[in-house]
């Protein structure tokens, strides 16, 4: 299942009772019956944990013949309750209620020590709830416009960062916020998933088909990234800048074509390799179309003016912490829009849904490398800002080395917990080059 075709799912998960976004810690933890020790007759741990859930899903189509207690008369919910119970739905929008603090210390110009953390973890919800939305729209249009609907706001948060750095001419902090997006999904996100899913169970399994289709994508995305690096080291030209930002602009254009043949190619043409094998319920949009665009646009601006806030700080932050750019782009700010999305796919990896968890997690690591990141360059295009595919030679060596680590621990379709434990160690290597040192 492709990771635009997941987030269905994903948000789902999301609306179980408070308890459940503490799950990922208890499910780690506890030892329940395996497949093999569930009795004959009984629902096996897969099927019988999300069957069995009362409020896992949003509002469901009623099942035909399931039951006789079935209340298919079930008043629809109103917009204010729909939108009640979606801010109920997790534990991290608590986080929402820092909003004021974060608005008011921007405004009245705080300082970065109080600018800085405010808004870094209020766009945290503000990202879950963007995602909610745009899945209740996607509901109204089928798999295709939904699907394609997913893939262009499903990083809007990040889009909004960058663009918020492009205006401030902050180049350094978009290109190593996107790759550590990149990093985070690929390397972190992975690496819990086969870690934590096979300490639960012995062998994981994943389809070999979708892999492939992942880590074709991923690689080629390495070699567009890294020709405009190598470019810009041999080139010998007076006009060498301008040179640069043309083979950079030319490799994003390409880019994007990459990724609209690869959502054609999971959604339409080869949809079928990308669907899971155990059936999901059918949803229901809970809000209005008039609800949902009012709230995408009102949060949408919300979000815009935090990144705002969030990156007039850096600077600040990077001088008063000693912590440089790279380490705050590729760390840091790759939590914001992805937090809530990580903990969902350890979620459904420790619920033995592998296919759902790999589309989240390098699903993810290929709309940001194909997508967002080549978005940053022509849209740096079109607001006057020279942002090109130029990396350190560093980052362009740690981006290739991780995706053919990932391509070698994953062409069976199967994980364990020991591959799990090496691309943490890897994503943790990474950090630690970005913490002690700065590269041109």
């Amino acid at each position: 299942m492709d990771r635009v075709r997941a987030t269905r799912h994903l948000r789902s998960l999301r609306r179980m009772d408070p308890h459940t976004d503490a799950e990922v810690g208890l499910l780690a933890s506890e030892s329940r019956p395996s497949l093999e020790h569930v009795a004959e007759g009984q629902p096996s741990f897969r099927g019988a944990q999300l069957l069995q859930a009362p409020s896992l899903n949003r509002r469901r189509a009623p099942d035909v013949g399931v039951s006789d207690h079935a209340a298919p008369d079930e008043p629809k919910p109103t917009d204010f309750q729909s939108i009640r119970d979606m801010i109920l739905s997790s534990y991290w929008n608590i986080l929402l209620l820092a909003l004021p603090l974060a608005m008011l210390s921007g405004f009245q110009r705080w300082g970065a020590v109080w600018v800085f953390p405010l808004n870094f973890l209020v766009i945290i919800p503000l990202a879950l709830l963007l995602g909610d939305l745009t899945e209740d729209l996607a509901l109204r249009f089928g798999d295709i416009a939904g699907g394609l609907l997913n893939a262009t706001f499903g990083n809007i948060v990040e889009m909004i960062l960058s663009l918020a750095a492009l205006q401030r001419g902050l180049f350094t902090v978009v290109a190593m916020s996107l790759l550590g997006s990149v990093f985070s999904n690929q390397l972190l996100v992975t690496g819990t998933c086969f870690l934590l899913g096979g300490l639960r169970y012995s062998t994981q399994n994943f389809s070999v088909a979708a892999n492939k289709a992942y880590g074709s994508l991923l690689m080629i995305s390495t070699i567009c990234l890294s020709i405009p690096s190598i470019y810009a080291i041999t080139i010998d030209s007076r006009d060498e800048a301008r040179q640069v930002l043309v083979m950079s602009r030319i490799t994003a254009i390409i880019m994007v074509l990459i990724y609209a043949a690869y959502l054609y190619f999971s959604l339409v043409s080869h949809a079928y390799l990308f669907e899971s094998d155990e059936d999901e319920d059918a949803e229901e949009p809970t809000l209005s179309v008039s609800a949902s665009l009012m709230l995408l646009t009102g949060i949408t601006v919300i979000v815009s003016v935090c990144s705002e806030f969030l990156t007039g700080s850096i600077e600040e932050v990077s001088a008063r912490s000693g912590l440089s750019q790279h380490f705050i782009g590729v760390i840091l700010l790759p939590i914001i829009g992805n937090a809530c999305e990580h903990l969902t796919a350890v979620l459904v990896a420790l619920r033995n849904k592998m296919d759902l968890a790999m589309s989240v997690a390098l699903g993810s690591s290929i709309q940001i490398s194909c997508f967002a990141l080549p978005f940053a360059v022509l849209a740096g295009w079109v607001i006057g800002q020279p942002f090109d595919l130029t990396f350190d030679p560093v980052s362009v060596l740690m981006f290739t080395l991780s995706v053919v680590l990932t391509n070698i621990l994953t062409p069976d379709g199967q994980s364990q917990w020991l591959m799990g434990l090496v691309l943490l160690c890897c994503y943790v290597l990474i950090g630690c080059t970005y913490l002690i040192g700065t590269f041109a």
